[in-house]
C-alpha cells in the first residue's frame, strides 16, 4: 500500500517538473536546496529567486518573436513591467537587466523611475507608460518627467480631466494613450471596468479633445482584461471589440501606431497546471493582423503589461508547523509559525491558491490536514490545495519538525502585507532572503530583511519616543487656532 507523501504526489502530478524536485527526501526549487536554507536563515522565512524574473521576461520575447514571424506581422513588440507587482529594487534592477519597458500605476512610481534613471537603470528612450487614475501629484511627477527630456513616457488618459490637468504642467508637445473601459466578466458585481473611457466615447472623445490639440499627439490605444489573457469567449470578444475601436481610430489619427494589450498571463499555482502561451501569442497576433488587413490599416505595435508573469514566480514562503490541534473526529489544524494573512494577504482576501509542498519528509506517511496561521483571527488559514480540494501533508510528529513551502508568491504579496509596517496582531513580518547565481552559476545567498522586532513595531506604534515626549511642553490647538 502507497502511503508515503511522495507516492501521494507520483500518483496525483507528474513529478519531477521544471522546477521542482527531490534531493534525498529534501524539496528543492530551481536547485535551491531549501531544507539547508531554512537550516541557515531559520522559519518563517521568504525568498526571492531572481534568475527566474529574467527567464520569464525572455521566454515572452522569444514567444512573441516567434509569433510575429510565422504570421510576418509588420509592427514591433515592446515589454512592460507592471511596477505595482513588487517596486523593490532588487525586483526593478533584475527586471531592467532585459531590455524592457516599465508601466506606473501612481505617483511615488515616477520617483522610483528618476532613481533608476539617475543610476542609469532606465534610459531616455526607455517606455514609460503611465496608468492609473491620476490626481494632482501624480500629474505633476509626470509633467517633471516629461519636462526633463522623457519624450518616452506615455501617460494613459483613464477620463475626460486628465488631458487638460496634463495640458497645465508639461511645457512642450507630448504623446498620450487612451484606456478602454472593458467590460468585465458576467459573474462581476459591475457590466463596465471603472477605470477607462468605454468603447463608444473613445472616437468622440479623441474628436473632440486631440484631434485639433496641436501640443497632444494619440500614441495608443490601452486594452486592458482585469482577469488576464485566457483563452475564452469572454477575452476573444473584447479583443474583437477593441479592434474595431483601434482600426476606426487609425483611420483617423495617423499617429496612433500602438496597441497596448494590458491584462497578465497566468503564472502556474498547480503542478497540475497547464497553459499554452505559444498558441495564445500565435492567436493574439494573428487576429490583430486579419483585422488591420481587412480594415486596410496598419497593424499596430504592440506593448504587453506584464507583473504577475514576470516577478510572480520568483517568490517563495517557507513556514514550521509548530503544533497539530485536533480539533473534532475529522479536523486536525496544523499551526504555522506566521500568519497567512499578513505574509500572504491573497490567500485571505481573493482566495487565492499557491502551490504548497513540504520542504522535508517526503518518504514520510501522509495526513490530510488544515493550516492555521498564527493570529486570532478565523479567516488566518489556508484549507485547500488547488485541484485537490484538500491539504495532504506528512504526518506531524513533535519530534521531527515539519517545514512546508508555498511557492510563485512573488508578485504583490509584501505590498498588500504592508511590508516593513505594522502586521495583524502584531505578528513579526518574517526575514527575506535574495538568492542569485553568480557568474560561475552558482547559489549566493542575501539577507535582504531581518524580521521585524518588538522595538519596530513599538516604534512604529509611537511607545519608543514616548518617555521623551512625556518630559516636553506640549501645546494643544484646535482646528480654530490653526
Amino acid at each position: 500500500m502507497n502511503t508515503k507523501y511522495i507516492d501521494l504526489i507520483d500518483q496525483t502530478y507528474y513529478f519531477p517538473q521544471e522546477e521542482f524536485n527531490l534531493d534525498g527526501e529534501f524539496l528543492q526549487f530551481h536547485g535551491i536546496p531549501l531544507n539547508d536554507l531554512v537550516e541557515k536563515y531559520g522559519s518563517p522565512l521568504k525568498f526571492t529567486y531572481l534568475p527566474k524574473i529574467s527567464q520569464n521576461i525572455n521566454l515572452a520575447k522569444k514567444w512573441f518573436a516567434s509569433a510575429i514571424d510565422k504570421h510576418g506581422y509588420k509592427g514591433k513588440y515592446h515589454y512592460c513591467y507592471c511596477t505595482k507587482s513588487s517596486h523593490f529594487n532588487h525586483v526593478l534592477n533584475e527586471v531592467l537587466n532585459n531590455e524592457v519597458h516599465i508601466e506606473t500605476s501612481s505617483a511615488f512610481d515616477i520617483n522610483i523611475v528618476e532613481k533608476l534613471k539617475k543610476s542609469g537603470k532606465i534610459k531616455n528612450n526607455t517606455y514609460v507608460i503611465c496608468n492609473g487614475f491620476k490626481r494632482e501629484q501624480y500629474i505633476e511627477n509626470i509633467g517633471r518627467l516629461i519636462n526633463e527630456g522623457h519624450q518616452n513616457c506615455i501617460p494613459i488618459i483613464d477620463n475626460y480631466e486628465e488631458l487638460d490637468l496634463l495640458s497645465d504642467v508639461i511645457n512642450d508637445d507630448f504623446q498620450v494613450g487612451i484606456r478602454i473601459a472593458s467590460e468585465e466578466e458576467p459573474k462581476f458585481e459591475f457590466y463596465t471596468s471603472r477605470l477607462g473611457i468605454g468603447y463608444k466615447n473613445i472616437v468622440p472623445f479623441y474628436e473632440n479633445q486631440i484631434k485639433d490639440n496641436d501640443k497632444v499627439e494619440l500614441k495608443m490605444l490601452h486594452f486592458f482584461i482585469n482577469t488576464g489573457i485566457r483563452d475564452n469567449s469572454y477575452y476573444w470578444n473584447e479583443l474583437l471589440k477593441c479592434l474595431k475601436v483601434y482600426v476606426r481610430l487609425r483611420k483617423i489619427c495617423p499617429s496612433l501606431d500602438s496597441l497596448n494589450i494590458g491584462g497578465g498571463f497566468p503564472i502556474k499555482n498547480s503542478l497540475a497546471f497547464d497553459y499554452d502561451y505559444q498558441y495564445m501569442i500565435d492567436e493574439i497576433i494573428n487576429q490583430i493582423n486579419i483585422a488591420c488587413k481587412e480594415a486596410d490599416v496598419p497593424v499596430p505595435n504592440i506593448f504587453t503589461e506584464f507583473g504577475s508573469f514576470t516577478v510572480g514566480e520568483s517568490g517563495g514562503a517557507i513556514y514550521e508547523i509548530l503544533y497539530q490541534k485536533q480539533q473534532n473526529d475529522r479536523e486536525k489544524w496544523n499551526m504555522i509559525d506566521s500568519s497567512f494573512i499578513t505574509t500572504l494577504p491573497d490567500t485571505w482576501a481573493i482566495n487565492k491558491r499557491f502551490i504548497l509542498l513540504p520542504i522535508n519528509r517526503w518518504k514520510d506517511e501522509y495526513e490530510r490536514v488544515l493550516l492555521g496561521g498564527l493570529t486570532c483571527d478565523s479567516d488566518d488559514y489556508y484549507n485547500s490545495e488547488q485541484n485537490m480540494n484538500a491539504i495532504y501533508l506528512p504526518k506531524f510528529k513533535r519530534d521531527r519538525p515539519l517545514y512546508i513551502g508555498f511557492f510563485n508568491t512573488g508578485a504583490y504579496q509584501e505590498t498588500i502585507g504592508g511590508f516593513g509596517g505594522l502586521q495583524h496582531c502584531l505578528i513579526p513580518q518574517p526575514k527575506h532572503i535574495l538568492i542569485d547565481r553568480d557568474a560561475n552559476g552558482e547559489l549566493t545567498y542575501e539577507l535582504f530583511s531581518d524580521q521585524q522586532t518588538a522595538d519596530d513595531l513599538l516604534g512604529i506604534l509611537g511607545y519608543n519616543g514616548s518617555e521623551q515626549a512625556s518630559k516636553k511642553t506640549k501645546k494643544k490647538v484646535t482646528l480654530d487656532q490653526e
